[in-house]
């Protein structure tokens, strides 16, 4: 039987872990804050906002689509990525869990 040594973890963690994979790109990050700043649904091409390749602008779409973060669909020829709002939410809430819990156990480093 062979296994993810991920499943050594919590479903918590590794639910953060995969969050955290999503956003750890600077492209990713330029993606979200694009859909975030139109507030509607995007149709067409993404990549005269992101200064990258279409592949490359496709991949990372994907990225964020396989961590549900956003929704791509088909309509005709393109498709149309919006912010999934109630993922968003809990992406939120996982991360600000995540950094509380880690604040408050916290101790003072010295330099």
């Amino acid at each position: 039987m062979t296994y993810s040594k991920t499943e050594n973890f919590d479903q918590n963690s590794r639910d953060i872990a995969k969050v955290c994979k999503a956003l750890a790109h600077p492209a990713r990050i330029a993606i979200l804050k694009y859909l975030a700043e139109q507030k509607v649904c995007i149709s067409g091409d993404i990549t005269t906002e992101i200064p990258l390749s279409r592949t490359t602008v496709s991949q990372h779409l994907q990225e964020l689509k396989n961590a549900g973060i956003i929704h791509g669909e088909i309509s005709g020829t393109r498709v149309n990525y919006c912010l999934c709002k109630e993922n968003v939410e809990m992406v939120k809430s996982l991360l600000n869990g995540f950094l509380e819990n880690i604040n408050k156990n916290t101790v003072e480093c010295k330099k």
